[in-house]
């Protein structure tokens, strides 16, 4: 979760305190499904403080997997735009509440992402037998569908409650560390796969330290019980972690790069689109536009740690506006 000063705050005050991790998740359009708790710093609002956040992240996913019974065959961009609040009820305990929207479509990223890999490592092979194929959204196991969807749906996601209790202040040779809980409702349309139709639990705990003069480090580790099931598929426990750096480039602006581990709600399918986790890396800048509001922009590349499930690539900007006492 991202955190902006407040109108009272100094330009000195910004740059010591960092920005916190990106907001990212897994942005993977079917193990999105399940509850992220997307990236989060240990410090909390001020009791009385206010954070409106908006997000638009666009991610290209592309697969054509024939494993055993599963046929996955995918193609197009996923637009996910979230409204995001949160209030600090005290000075060391936040809640907070985001809406998401979904959006499938032809999608406008893939041209660029063609141009680099042919420049690069060459063009992915799901990209080579996928290149004449505009949109493409079907899943198959046994010969029948399990998750499927046309070009250009459009619907609300899951909305998501969160808090987060700050338990230890940063000290000279010790991080703040905070408590983190999550509760998904299923406000989404699962027939049409914007929502998995149950309620997911979350927890965990996010760390803080601040390095040196213009480094800040931090750490998210989290647990979500997933309930129910998806398009008839049983769901096992996720575990998500991210380890981010940071650097304070000026008062107003840092550099960030961070790695994430998502582990699959899904398995025994004998496929790697449903089975197995993702890693990825993020890049991205941080830009306070006044005391009170600031842009980030970043970028999620999969890494071949864990082969077969990650979601292509995603781009993202946030807009974040304090309202403060």
């Amino acid at each position: 979760m991202l955190a902006v000063l407040s109108l009272s705050a100094g330009r000195d005050e910004a740059a010591a305190e960092g920005y916190g991790p990106f907001p990212v998740r897994n942005f993977q359009p079917i193990q999105l499904l399940v509850l992220g708790m997307p990236g989060d710093r240990a410090a909390v609002l001020k009791k009385g403080a206010l954070d409106v956040r908006i997000e638009l992240a666009d991610t290209s996913t592309v697969f054509n997997d024939r494993t055993g019974t599963t046929t996955a065959t995918m193609k197009f961009d996923q637009v996910r735009s979230g409204l995001f609040l949160r209030y600090g009820l005290t000075d060391r305990f936040e809640v907070g509440i985001e809406v998401p929207t979904l959006y499938r479509y032809q999608g406008i990223l893939g041209g660029a992402i063609n141009q680099t890999e042919r420049l690069t490592s060459g063009l992915a092979p799901a990209r080579r037998a996928l290149e004449k194929t505009d949109f493409a959204y079907n899943l198959t196991r046994n010969g029948q569908t399990q998750f499927s969807g046309g070009d250009r749906d459009l619907g609300l996601g899951d909305t998501t409650l969160f808090s987060k209790y700050q338990m230890l202040l940063e000290g000279e040779h010790r991080p703040a560390v905070s408590l983190r809980l999550a509760v998904k409702a299923p406000t989404g349309d699962s027939g049409r796969f914007f929502g998995s139709g149950h309620t997911d639990l979350g927890a965990g705990l996010a760390v803080e330290k601040k390095v040196a003069a213009h480094w800040v480090l931090y750490g998210n580790v989290n647990g979500i019980l997933p309930t129910g099931s998806i398009a008839g598929l049983g769901l096992q426990p996720v575990v998500s972690g991210l380890v981010a750096a940071e650097y304070l480039w000026s008062p107003a602006a840092s550099f960030e790069v961070q790695f994430d581990y998502y582990s699959s709600p899904f398995h025994g399918t004998g496929s790697p689109v449903l089975d197995q986790g993702v890693t990825e890396v993020v890049a991205g800048f941080n830009y306070r536009l006044r005391n009170n509001l600031l842009w980030q922009v970043y970028g999620v590349e999969n890494v071949d740690f864990i082969r077969g499930a990650a979601a292509d690539f995603t781009l993202s900007t946030v807009m974040t506006y304090r309202f403060s006492d």
